[in-house]
């Protein structure tokens, strides 16, 4: 098993400068991980002197990205928007190559009001496929997340509920999309993980280990402080011969310290499991 992080809980300090990538490339070395994780927001733009200096920062802590997070929106009711989300998409992942990113994490789309399930479908499946395609060009493998909400968004993901993310898990299944299965995401719902987990195990690339206060409420903690039975799924994972990256989904808003206390609690899970 190898340790990666997304710092949800340092977000505002990347975003407003106050923190550099470099500084997290460097925090995410001291307190151990084999890698870090991104989020596409990180990247201010593509201009080749800004990319150039941003990679040479990254090269020089001598750290892995593993993954970045992008936030398509595949199921916007206008159609013009869901092209520019599959151009977005693709600019994401040119990037994430650029960085020497290993993998992508996409998203549906938004639950928009009074769009059908069939029709969101639809369009995710079409989007997720022409997707692949050019993640394939870039060397770049992407990773369908049962997802919850991020902040970027105005409604929770279309796929929030387990059918239709198993759904469209089936309908990409003749493309290299693999899975991030998140541990929080779908207690979050209201649902039983185990049953998801099951039906995807031998689709699952990483996990995203995020903990939260209440099953039924998407309300994040600090990993180990919450309901995600994380040794049940960890003892899951290691009998199917899972032994890839475990990607810390931090968003305690305890800085370091919560950062430091999720690591050693998943490394310790894990062996226990």
């Amino acid at each position: 098993m190898k340790l990666s992080c997304l710092p949800v809980s340092f977000f505002p300090d990347i975003l407003s400068g106050r923190m550099k990538l470099s500084d997290w490339c460097r925090t995410g070395r001291q307190y151990g991980l084999d890698g870090i994780d991104i989020s596409i927001i990180f990247v201010r733009n593509h201009t080749p002197r800004y990319l150039s200096s941003l990679r040479n920062e990254i090269e020089e802590q001598n750290v892995q990205i593993v993954m970045v997070t992008t936030y398509p929106d595949f199921t916007n009711p206008d159609s013009v928007q869901r092209d520019r989300e599959l151009e977005y998409l693709n600019r994401d992942i040119a990037l994430s190559s650029f960085l020497g990113a290993k993998y992508v994490r996409i998203v549906a789309g938004q639950a928009h009001p009074d769009i059908s399930i069939s029709d969101g479908i639809e369009w995710v499946v079409e989007n997720f496929k022409n997707a692949a395609d050019v993640s394939e060009k870039y060397d770049i493998l992407l990773l369908y997340e049962n997802h919850s909400k991020p902040g970027a968004w105005l409604y929770p993901d279309f796929s929030y509920p387990s059918d239709i993310f198993l759904d469209i898990v089936d309908r990409v299944a003749d493309t290299n999309i693999r899975i991030n299965f998140d541990t929080a995401n779908t207690l979050s719902y209201g649902e039983d993980p185990f049953p998801v987990l099951e039906k995807v195990m031998d689709r699952i690339e990483t996990i995203h280990a995020a903990d939260i206060e209440k099953k039924g409420e998407f309300k994040p903690v600090l990993l180990g402080n919450g309901v995600v039975p994380f040794q049940m799924i960890f003892h899951r994972l290691k009998k199917s011969g899972f032994d890839n990256w475990i990607c810390i989904e931090e968003a305690s808003n305890t800085g370091t310290i919560g950062l430091s206390k999720a690591a050693s609690f998943i490394r310790k899970k894990w062996a226990e499991a």
